[in-house]
């Protein structure tokens, strides 16, 4: 059984989960886009579903709040070391059917791809997840390709249409406050996209030894690192630490989990001033087969859900899908031709 609401009424939902859990969607930010006085969708706490967009994607996506850019992770003075705060409150997330299918592979990164993370898993154990039905699909998404289109595991799913929500809550606490709030109850399956404009088709013979074709080239002249496209990524998780220290002694400070990119030009940095792949088409190179091939071995799914948003952020117009779908085909033809 669904849940039929107004606008009003799911407000009032927001605010009877208001007392354990802040809300989180995508919502515009005016003026602060990539360009001066534009827009941009990203996630923030709403409290009025009037301002979650729902006839567009967002320019970056959820794992912000699971994985902050920037998070704290102790503080430390020459006698003593404490643990820093988390949020005191949990967190319901709105996101894409796409965005869901990521949080497995955040998952499978912090949860069981070696020791579980505690700081990960501290937030995520308070997390709940609503899926925001998509009834078309947006420019350069490929989720139909990658088996991403369709989500069953979620907490609640929502459809928007002319002014009213229709949800699904298998949760039994969400469902308390929509029951309470509800204007009607209907049938509700989340809607989902069965085709999408943009195809991808990672070939079947994709090896490692692809890394030795010429394609890479083409992107030294192209890129200019900047990383954005692992920024907006869903399932880009790559940080490093950074100790700060408020002292001229040392002795007194905090250390920092900080989000990095196989982009930047400090991610391969080592003692003595090394640096490996500096080329931008050994980056572009790394992060592609990372996410049609190497991540797959280990875990046996894509690591790329096909949100399109690196396509849609990059500056120099440089697309994932042509790379999939044109570039290493046209690889491993060179590469077994060589005899490599």
């Amino acid at each position: 059984m669904g849940y039929q609401l107004s606008r009003r009424a799911l407000a009032d939902a927001f605010k009877s989960w208001s007392g354990t859990y802040d809300v989180y969607a995508p919502t515009v930010f005016a003026g602060t886009g990539r360009f001066s006085e534009t827009d941009v969708i990203r996630y923030g706490k709403v409290t009025d579903p009037a301002d979650i967009v729902w006839d567009a994607r967002s320019d970056y996506s959820f794992k912000e709040i699971l994985i902050p850019v920037c998070q704290v992770l102790f503080y430390f003075t020459e006698h003593s070391v404490q643990e820093s705060e988390f949020p005191k409150k949990g967190a319901i997330i709105f996101l894409r059917s796409c965005d869901l299918h990521a949080v497995k592979r955040l998952d499978y990164m912090f949860l069981q791809n070696g020791p579980e993370d505690y700081y990960y898993k501290t937030l995520r154990d308070k997390v709940k997840f609503v899926v925001m039905g998509c009834d078309h699909t947006f420019d350069g998404c490929f989720c139909v390709s990658m088996g991403t289109n369709v989500s069953t595991n979620y907490d609640a799913a929502v459809n928007f249409k002319d002014g009213m929500y229709y949800v699904d809550c298998p949760d039994e606490i969400l469902a308390a406050a929509l029951k309470n709030h509800a204007e009607g109850t209907c049938d509700v399956t989340a809607d989902h996209v069965e085709k999408d404009d943009v195809e991808v088709h990672i070939p079947d013979n994709l090896t490692s030894a692809i890394a030795k074709s010429s394609i890479w080239d083409e992107y030294d002249k192209r890129c200019i690192k900047c990383g954005r496209c692992t920024l907006a990524c869903p399932t880009c998780t790559c940080w490093s630490m950074q100790d700060i220290f408020y002292t001229e002694n040392g002795k007194a400070g905090e250390r920092r989990r900080v989000q990095t990119s196989c982009m930047f030009d400090d991610y391969t940095l080592v003692a003595g001033g090394g640096c490996f792949r500096q080329k931008a088409g050994e980056r572009m190179r790394f992060k592609v087969l990372h996410k049609v091939l190497d991540f797959k071995k280990r875990a046996g799914f894509q690591m790329c859900v096909g949100c399109g948003r690196c396509d849609a952020i990059c500056p120099e117009y440089i697309s994932l899908t042509h790379c999939i779908n044109e570039k290493l085909p046209q690889g491993m033809k060179e590469v077994l031709e060589n005899g490599q």
